[in-house]
């Protein structure tokens, strides 16, 4: 008897079918592209006891570099984004990420950036859009960058910011940056 249990216990347990994917392909319903238009400052702090940003690294060159941002060198960054460009306005966020101080010659002092925009306030709280792009600093008030992804609320984001710089200090490497970004997003 026990042994005819048993077998009907295998044959019942072999019966079950076994999922074992990894994956389920899905076909996607009709997903609604949105658009949304941010403007905020960027905070960037090289001097002083509370600095933002950080040189990581820099290229032993041969020849003499006293610039705060000397080509080869490698900065972390955790700026607070501001809704203006005064010190004591309202952070939204921070930005995170690193640049690298990309050209040799020092006039057209160009950077490359890797930059997730966080937002820790407000109605994108949680959510944050993705920069990689050239900055190319010295060629004026209106330079274009790549948005190239995001999360939260921007999930699949793409699209650009147009970034103008608010206030330089050659001496320190201390900047405000105005940035306009567009964005294009599934999210929620």
């Amino acid at each position: 008897m026990k042994m005819m249990m048993f077998a009907w216990a295998m044959i019942f347990c072999l019966g079950i079918p076994v999922h074992s994917k990894y994956y389920k392909t899905v076909t996607p319903g009709a997903m609604v592209e949105k658009v949304t238009h941010l403007h905020f400052f960027l905070h960037d702090t090289l001097s002083g006891e509370n600095r933002s940003a950080v040189m990581v690294a820099r290229a032993n060159l041969t020849k003499p570099d006293n610039s705060p941002t000397p080509f080869g060198s490698l900065f972390a960054i955790d700026d607070p984004l501001r809704v203006g460009p005064e010190p004591t306005s309202e952070t939204i966020g921070n930005a995170q990420g690193l640049y690298l101080s990309s050209s040799q010659d020092a006039s057209k002092f160009t950077i490359v950036m890797y930059v997730d925009f966080a937002f820790t306030v407000g109605k994108f709280n949680g959510s944050s859009c993705i920069l990689f792009s050239r900055n190319p600093v010295t060629e004026g008030d209106n330079r274009e960058v790549t948005i190239v992804g995001g999360r939260g609320k921007f999930r699949m984001a793409r699209g650009f910011a147009n970034i103008k710089t608010s206030y330089f200090n050659a001496t320190t490497g201390d900047a405000i940056l105005e940035y306009r970004v567009t964005l294009y997003h599934y999210g929620d």
